[in-house]
């Protein structure tokens, strides 16, 4: 596993994933209400990108040249610390709004983690399992575009990507896409409609969260109608590589 490459996923895809988590999530929403504040998130020789609080949203953007408070990084693992909590950054600016960061933001990725990391019991309850799988769904297609990019097998595979979008999608729920050219990865969190040269549909959203937590095979799934694929078959045989890396990278 690159460190590097889990910085990407750590910013991009876990917390690139704290707008949705204060769309869907009421206790989330409330925490970033009447705030007015930009985080910053530097990494030497990696990621950088600014969760941005205003008018009751969140939005996540590239760079941190007009953030509030800076949190520098000498190290892809000094930032990775910060995930996995051994790390405590020091902001070299915005030292007068550290109280947001120290509580509502510390709240907001505690909150994260329960979603994202769910005790069984907590996935008995059908809207808390819908916004969970959601949530993991928008993480796992965000990761998948970021070992693509940087990690060494995940780009030989990437290599064989022709150009076009790999809609990704649940039955009953989102979609998003991989959106390949010139064998870079991007995600598109939204649904690209017609707008595709391959698809991987998963059956509904109980199949999604089976296949992502591993109690169900993918290629016995696609046997049993659970998950159908089209289009350029070569596409999704890749993408479906590079899904082999998420799952290293995100336990």
């Amino acid at each position: 596993m690159d460190a590097k490459t889990l910085a990407y996923i750590n910013l991009n895809a876990i917390l690139g994933s704290i707008p949705r988590l204060c769309e869907m999530v009421p206790e989330a929403k409330k925490l970033i209400e009447g705030k007015d504040v930009s985080i910053g998130f530097d990494v030497k020789d990696g990621p950088a990108a600014t969760l941005v609080f205003k008018d009751g949203k969140c939005s996540f953007v590239e760079g941190v040249n007009n953030c509030d408070v800076k949190l520098p990084f000498s190290s892809p693992e000094k930032f990775n610390g910060l995930i996995d909590g051994t790390t405590t950054p020091i902001p070299s600016k915005g030292f007068t709004k550290i109280g947001f960061l120290l509580k509502n933001f510390t709240k907001l990725t505690d909150i994260l983690t329960n979603y994202l990391q769910p005790e069984p019991s907590a996935l008995k309850d059908p809207k808390f399992f819908e916004t969970s799988t959601i949530l993991m769904f928008h993480l796992i297609v965000e990761a998948l575009a970021q070992i693509g990019n940087h990690d060494d097998i995940g780009k030989f595979s990437a290599s064989y990507i022709t150009d076009g979008a790999i809609k990704v999608a649940i039955g009953d729920g989102p979609a998003a896409a991989i959106d390949a050219k010139n064998h870079v990865l991007k995600a598109i969190h939204e649904d690209p409609g017609d707008n595709y040269t391959s698809c991987m549909e998963f059956k509904d959203i109980r199949v999604a969260r089976d296949l992502f937590d591993g109690n169900i095979n993918a290629v016995a799934s696609i046997g049993q109608g659970k998950v159908r694929i089209r289009g350029m078959i070569s596409q999704v045989d890749n993408v479906n590589r590079i899904l082999d890396r998420v799952a290293l990278y995100l336990t």
